[in-house]
Order: structure tokens, then sequence, then C-alpha cells
């Protein structure tokens, strides 16, 4: 099983890594994140089945993730307060354990959740197997390849124009609008979210560097080290302010990079 800790304070998300290897040594911690900004960033691009998430983060509730991402993994939350317990179960929650964590109250989490798997997965297989029996007998449900977006429809005045995807620089928020940068340095504003873009687009050719941008593979033409662990990156035609790579995002994308 894979796994992420979301804790602002690192003493507590140290002791908590440290108890869960205890208790089941083959689990895989992915990353730790310490702010509900960070996490509505990165988690809609990792790979894991559980999360241990205090719920008063350093940038607010942890439940306003919810608010801001799609997020169908399972959660054991963990603070120091137990007003929060009812919304806490309401929201994907397996468990809520109280500071400083007992070790046979995570065990008993931590079991609570294998057991929720374990049911889950039946119900899947269960799933799965009446699919195949429908394919085999001539049925309609067969296997579909993710295909992404190939253009943008917008509007210049009271013309409609198409942007291929291959002709897209850049996709940034400002003022709670969403543009397109194309190659040309043209901008076009879009009816998509960024939340909703990071779906669409090609994740090989398209990487969310932060909360404000989605950039273009082709489109960075030099990196160069920023303050607080993080990078600047330089995209023809866009001048209006820095291009940063956030903190949170800089190791991964670094690995996207390399792929």
């Amino acid at each position: 099983m894979r796994y992420i800790i979301i804790e602002d304070e690192q003493i507590a998300a140290n002791r908590l890594k440290k108890l869960v290897t205890e208790i089941r040594p083959n689990y895989e911690f992915v990353m730790s994140l310490d702010s509900v900004e960070g996490a509505t960033i990165s988690l809609p691009v990792l790979k894991f089945d559980l999360i241990f998430m205090d719920i008063q983060l350093a940038d607010g509730l942890s439940f306003e993730i919810f608010d801001q991402i799609p997020l169908k993994k399972p959660v054991i939350f963990t603070t120091a307060y137990d007003q929060y317990a009812i919304k806490a179960f309401k929201t994907n929650g397996v468990d809520y354990l109280l500071k400083p964590i007992d070790p046979g109250e995570l065990e008993d989490a931590i079991a609570k959740f294998e057991s929720q798997v374990v049911a889950t997965s039946q119900q899947d297989y269960q799933s799965d197997l009446k699919k195949i029996l429908k394919t085999l007998s001539g049925g309609v449900e067969t296997k579909q390849e993710v295909e992404f977006k190939k253009r943008f429809v917008v509007k210049i005045g009271d013309h409609i124009k198409t942007i291929a995807i291959e002709e897209i620089n850049l996709f940034y928020s400002q003022d709670k609008t969403t543009f397109i940068l194309t190659k040309e340095g043209r901008n076009f504003i879009i009816d998509f979210p960024l939340d909703r873009l990071v779906e669409l687009v090609d994740p090989k050719q398209f990487f969310r560097i932060s909360r404000k941008f989605i950039i273009c593979l082709d489109a960075i033409d030099d990196m160069l080290s920023f303050s607080n662990s993080r990078l600047k990156l330089v995209v023809k035609h866009y001048d209006d302010e820095n291009i940063i790579v956030a903190r949170e995002r800089v190791q991964e994308f670094k690995q996207w990079l390399d792929q």
C-alpha cells in the first residue's frame, strides 16, 4: 500500500511515518504535504492508496481540499481536536485519531482500512468478471483508450476559432479567468478551469507546476534556481510575471522532465 501524510508539523509527520513503518513495514511512503494548497496541486497526479490527514493546517482546514479537487481515496484523520469527528467521517474518513497518536489505535485504524480495501476489491472483481462475460457473449463492454483534447474553441470578437493543442505553450489563470498562451504569443480566454484542464491534456506533454500554470514541455526555454528551493521557468512570449514551480511540485516536475 502507498500512503501520503498531510501534516504541517514536521515532528508529528515524522513520528506518524515511523509508527506506520513499525506497524506495516511493507507500506510505501509516497510523500508528505504540509498545506491545503500543496495538497490540491499534488494529490491529483500522485498514485496512492491511503492518506493520513491532519485537519488543521497552516493555510486552512484540510476539508477545503475536498471542496477544491475530486478525492475518493480513504482518509485516516489525525488531529488534536475532536469537534471535527462527524465531518471527518462524512469526508472519506476511515477513522479519526486524536493526537498524540496511540500506536494501538493507529494499528486498528489501518486494519479497518485494509478490511475496506478487501471488500472493495471483491466488488471490483465481480464487476470486472461481469464485463468479461459480457464481452465474450458479444456485449458492448470493450476497453477504451484514453483520448486527450486535441483543440480548444475560442472566441475572437464575433468569430469562433480553434486552437490546436500543438500550438499551445501555456495555460494560466489570472483574475479567476483561464487563458491560453500560444507559441505565437497570442492570449485567448477559455472556459475550462485549470483543475479541469489538467485532466484533459496529455500528461506527458503538459505539467501543472502551480495553482496558476500548466506548462507545455516544448515551451520551456530555460530553468533557473529560485528562492525557497523552487524553480523559475522562462517561456517565450510570457513576461507578465515569474513562472515558478511550486516547492511541493519541484521533485515531481524533475521526474516529469526526465521521463
